[in-house]
């Protein structure tokens, strides 16, 4: 979805451009398409569990729920320790457990250096898209720099003998 700090409000979803059809594109190539998101504005205190929920659900509605998998999300904030929080690796091991991923075969797409981070961590290739806040970093450089989502299917699809 487009940018909004922490957002806790449904009306504020709006999809990136052609995020739908590039989804359905992963989908047809075989993909799982899974979202793993740090949501530290409940542990900061700035939304509820429940209005996050609602965030995603209506994320879900306006992508279809056939185009995703899954969603992980952590809501602890920054300095609390935590096996899940990106760029730990928590929730990328629950994905593998629960949808029998091959991470030899994945790609980690993020806007973050803590995205980037996460994938690293976990041995999957990374797109750091230039969307968001699309932070780089000398200690941190993903495998590909995509424009947007869009531009990062086209990478992964380009990429692998599908």
């Amino acid at each position: 979805m487009e940018e909004v700090d922490y957002c806790s409000d449904p009306e504020k979803v709006f999809l990136v451009p052609g995020v739908h059809e590039a989804l359905r594109r992963l989908k047809t190539a075989g993909f799982k398409n899974i979202v793993i998101t740090n949501q530290s504005g409940i542990g900061r205190g700035y939304m509820t569990g429940q209005q996050y929920r609602a965030v995603e659900a209506e994320v879900l509605r306006q992508i279809g729920p056939e185009l995703l998998d899954a969603t992980y999300f952590c809501p602890d904030a920054p300095g609390q320790p935590s096996s899940r929080r990106k760029p730990q690796i928590g929730m990328v091991l629950e994905a593998v457990n629960e949808h029998d991923l091959d991470l030899t075969r994945s790609y980690f797409v993020g806007d973050k250096t803590s995205d980037i981070e996460c994938g690293r961590n976990a041995g999957i290739r990374t797109i750091l898209v230039q969307t968001g806040h699309a932070e780089t970093s000398d200690t941190v450089s993903p495998d590909f720099v995509a424009k947007d989502v869009v531009a990062a299917v086209d990478i992964i699809l380009k990429s692998v003998d599908v």
